[in-house]
This record gives structure tokens, sequence and C-alpha cells, in this order.
């Protein structure tokens, strides 16, 4: 039996299937704990957590894909660390991108994605989404199983991001075989060798920066365009890389988020039998579904902001300099704000006060669209597949399942999910 008192959060893996119970541990002493290992603040509480993320001014997420790793790169002197930071803030990991950013230039470069992510172009990436939900479900339906992160989560949730960002459908298979979200054995011509050799994320910047400024030089009708022509807020233009920068972000971020979303939703349908026919019968409770879904199982597990002076969350003291953990799962079911909060509850009242996609300004810009994509996924499966069912060959009986997760602190989702069906025409 684990003894939570003295596990290590970030590197113990018995607490990856099931983080939970230590997260009650930790709620239960105070909703604002001090870790043993790394002095790392863990905020387990609702209430608590919003107060974190609401406060930029106070809380900045240049830590906020580290924590405390690696150390900063500097000493704490003085009562506001704030100048010291941005000295060093280049030091620390992936400062370049938008989510280690802090007010003004996170305002600037979320300006960018602003430009992108509006009704009009949702509306029309949502038309793209159905068309994309019965392509990739014929890859597999006829078989009657599924892997269903790789037949179906990941290449879905990949090339409607592609698709949001504008990238040609001609380059699609190319996305698919660079990224991981491809059926085993596909090749797209003598690319191949050279594409799988590489670095993919490098691959994913050099090729948006061919598409940015291809398009600053030959503007188009197209959605690259707007995003070459995209201006900051006071009407400068951003460099080609910080356009890139923002299109990268959405494709990591909505990539790997909405397909271990997917993945969640799924495993819950293939566990009740009963809730996968209530959804049958009423499809207007979907979007309450993927909600609960979103509340049960955050894609994000922990993130985590630095104290830029002396605070206090929760009646704890937090001093100057502190690594702050915020853990959207735990916050999710703290009983203090949701009734019986280990109960996956369809008619829950308050299902979307959950903060699956965070709050403040770093809260998730691809929320509207990771919604919508899990809303197209339940319609079209339900409506193609009868019968779903959990694997037993590869994860047990029910009451007795084994399910894998990624082993981070960071995200929570499985690694596979295999299933059984029906096919319906």
């Amino acid at each position: 039996m684990t003894d939570f008192d003295t596990v290590d959060y970030f590197t113990d893996p018995a607490l990856v299937p099931d983080p939970h119970p230590y997260f009650d541990h930790l709620r239960a002493q105070c909703p604002v704990s001090k870790e043993s290992h790394y002095g790392v603040y863990a905020v387990t509480g609702y209430e608590e957590s919003l107060q974190v993320l609401r406060d930029p001014s106070l809380f900045s997420s240049a830590i906020a894909v580290g924590g405390p790793f690696p150390p900063l790169p500097f000493a704490i002197e003085g009562d506001d660390i704030t100048e010291l930071l941005e000295q060093h803030r280049a030091q620390l990991p992936m400062y370049e991108h938008m989510v280690t950013m802090d007010p003004p230039q996170h305002t600037y470069a979320r300006s960018v994605l602003n430009r992108l992510l509006t009704p009009a172009r949702l509306k029309e990436n949502e038309d793209f989404m159905w068309r994309l939900a019965d392509r990739q479900l014929d890859e597999f339906l006829a078989a009657g199983k599924s892997e269903f992160l790789a037949d179906y989560a990941k290449p879905f949730s990949l090339l409607v991001v592609a698709d949001m960002l504008g990238v040609p459908e001609e380059d699609h298979a190319q996305f698919r075989i660079v990224l991981g979200a491809s059926q085993p054995g596909t090749r797209v011509g003598a690319l191949d060798d050279e594409v799988l050799a590489s670095n993919p994320l490098a691959w994913l910047d050099d090729k948006f920066v061919r598409y940015i400024s291809d398009r600053r030089e030959n503007p188009r009708d197209d959605v690259l365009t707007s995003l070459a022509l995209a201006k900051y807020p006071d009407g400068s233009t951003p460099e080609v890389i910080d356009v890139v920068r923002s299109a990268t972000f959405l494709f990591a971020a909505g990539q790997e988020t909405t397909a271990k979303l997917l993945s969640a939703a799924m495993r819950i349908l293939g566990d009740h039998p009963d809730l996968q026919q209530t959804l049958r019968e009423d499809r207007s409770l979907i979007p309450a579904f993927i909600e609960e879904t979103l509340r049960m199982d955050a894609p994000v597990k922990s993130g985590f902001r630095l104290a830029l002076r002396d605070t206090t969350v929760g009646d704890v003291e937090i001093p100057v300099g502190s690594t702050v953990m915020f853990c959207p799962g735990a916050a999710n079911r703290d009983p203090r704000r949701f009734d019986n909060p280990h109960e996956f509850q369809l008619g829950r009242t308050n299902f979307r006060e959950h903060m699956a996609f965070g709050r403040g300004v770093h809260s998730c810009p691809g929320a509207p669209l990771a919604r919508v994509e899990g809303r197209v996924s339940i319609e079209r499966i339900l409506d193609r597949m009868l019968d779903i069912r959990i694997d037993e060959q590869h994860h047990g009986p029910a009451g007795d399942r084994n399910y894998r997760y990624e082993p981070t602190y960071i995200l929570r989702g499985l690694t596979e999910l295999h299933v059984t069906f029906t096919p319906q025409s």
C-alpha cells in the first residue's frame, strides 16, 4: 500500500494508474500542501486553484511545463523576483512558447490564435470534422474491433487541427506519418526516410515557416494567409517564427489533449453500456457527457506557477520563489464543489465548472474546438457502432479492468484502448 505522506508524486509509478487517492489525501490535510521531496506547494482545492490561475501578476507561468525541474537559473533575492525572472527567462525550458509566457507577451502571442479561432472558422472546421469522422471510422469499422487511440483518436485530433490551421489536404498524409498518427506501414513516397529520421517537432516548425513565408509573399484566399497576415493588438506584424510557434503550439496542445479526451470518453462508453444506451436515445445529452468526461479525466494532470512575491493561498503562506503546482484533476473532484465527485453523473448541474481547460489568461484557446471534436466523434461513433465493449482480452473483465496510462506527472491519458463492437453501415 502506498504511503501518501512519503511518496514522490513526480517519479513513483504507483500513482500513474490512479492519482486521485493521492490528491484526496493531500486535500484532506489541506487544499494547499507542501510536498516533502522538492518543496512544491500542491494545490488540490477548487477555489484555491482558481486563485492561483487567475492572478498572473503574482503567479508566473514561466515554469509551467518544468515545475521544479530544472531548478531556477538564479538565486532568490528580495521580496519580488519579477525583474529577476525577466533577466533569466530565456534560460528556462520552452521560454519562447505561449504556455510559459506572462502578460503582456502572452497577450500578444495569443492574439494570433484569436484571429484564427473565430466562430465562422470553427463552423467551417466542424463541417470538415463530420467528413473526417466517417473517413476515419471507415479505416477499421469492418473489423469489429479497434485500438481506438491509434485508429481514431490520434489521427482524428491531428487532422482537425491541421484543417483548422489551413494545412492543405494534400499534405495531411505527411502530417500523419511524421506526427505518429498513421496506419502502420503507411508511406508517402521518398519523403518518408528523411522525415522519419528527423525530429518531428523541428519538421513541423520548418513546414509552417515555409507555409507562412509563402503566404506573406503570395497571399491567397485561405486560412494560412489569414494566419500569416495576423497583426498584434498594437498593429505591428509578428516575426514569422512567432506566428509559427503559435501554430505549432495549437498542434502540440490540441492533438495530444483531444486524443486523451476522446479515448477517455470511449472508455466510459465501453465500461457503461447503460450510459451508452442513454446517449443513443437522447443525443442532446452528448455535450454534458463530454463535460463530465473532462471533469472525471482531465487530460492535464498538473501544471506549475512561480510565486513572484510572498503571498497566501487558502490560508497557507507561499514564500517568494516557490513552485506552486495546480492539479485540474484534483480540483475537479473537490467535494466542496462537486457532490459525490468520484461518480460519473450525466445529470450533474454544474458540469461546466470543471477546470480541464484551465482558467484565467492561460485558459485553453482550443476549448471550443475540443468540445466540438468530442460531440461530433461521439455522434458518429454511436451512429456506426453498436454494442461497444471494452476488449477483455486486453483489459480484463468488468470490475477488474487493467488500463495503462502514460507515465508522466503532467498529462493523464491512456496508452492504448482496445474495444469491440458491431459495425453498422
